[in-house]
């Protein structure tokens, strides 16, 4: 967790809480749906931590699985060919019919979309094989990403696995987060104007952990290792990006 200060809370974030962060972002989701749909088409980087995603969760036939923050379905739609159901969960009803309408034209019929936020989210305990995440859970608050994982190793059943593609890295305490911001403000930096106000933009969202609140990968693994998930790996993808990953312990 980030630090605190005067008039934050103990995750170091502005007080306001988990129901006016989902406000915040249904509204932004729903107004940047159909732009967010086009760019991600057009994203390599975001389509290789995608496939990282999918060779780490090993999707197979018969299995039921749960994509956190579907979006129009980059991560949904890749998955369901190779397993029995994809429920594809986003707090924007925009993204959730993008999502439909895509599998609609993919002739997929095994893709069920519900727009729900995952700080509110429950499915029954153990009924689940595979939980799933792609560039969504840094939108969270640090208390909401730990409650998510946990839900997570509840809702799957023994042996079901918990991967999550993301945004990690901190605030420049490591060499790996400073590499990474230092990339990213240059690259900005050569855009000229329109880039220049990209940084004072992201540096305010990044400073008071508005819309964006990344996190390391050592505090993901964490995470996880304190939600009782086993063998858990985390894995560099592109500049910012990396992949977490984790499996729920088999009963004896």
């Amino acid at each position: 967790m980030s630090g605190s200060g005067k008039g934050r809370g103990a995750s170091g974030e502005p007080p306001g809480g988990a129901r006016a962060n989902i406000a915040r972002q249904r509204r932004f989701w729903n107004r940047n749906a159909s732009s967010w749909d086009r760019q991600a088409a057009e994203n390599p980087g975001l389509a290789r931590v995608v496939e990282r995603v999918v060779a780490e969760a090993t999707p197979g036939p018969g299995e039921r699985v749960v994509d956190l923050g579907c979006g129009s379905g980059q991560l949904a739609l890749r998955i369901a060919p190779s397993v029995a159901e994809v429920v594809g969960v986003d707090v924007s009803p925009a993204m959730i019919a993008l999502l439909e309408e895509h599998a609609r034209a993919s002739g997929l019929s095994n893709v069920v979309g519900r727009a729900e936020a995952i700080e509110q989210l429950a499915f029954d305990p153990g009924s689940v094989d595979l939980v799933v995440s792609n560039y969504v859970l840094h939108h969270l608050r640090d208390p909401d990403k730990e409650a998510a994982v946990r839900k997570a190793a509840d809702w799957l059943r023994p042996g079901g696995r918990f991967v999550v593609g993301d945004m990690m890295f901190g605030r420049g305490g490591a060499a790996r987060d400073r590499a990474i911001i230092a990339s990213k403000v240059a690259l900005m930096l050569r855009k000229g104007p329109g880039g220049w106000w990209r940084i004072v933009k992201n540096a305010g969202r990044f400073v008071f952990r508005v819309q964006e609140r990344p996190i390391p990968m050592d505090a993901w693994v964490a995470m996880l290792e304190r939600a009782g998930f086993v063998d858990v790996t985390a894995v560099p993808v592109v500049n910012e990006a990396a992949v977490v990953r984790g499996t729920k312990p088999a009963t004896s």
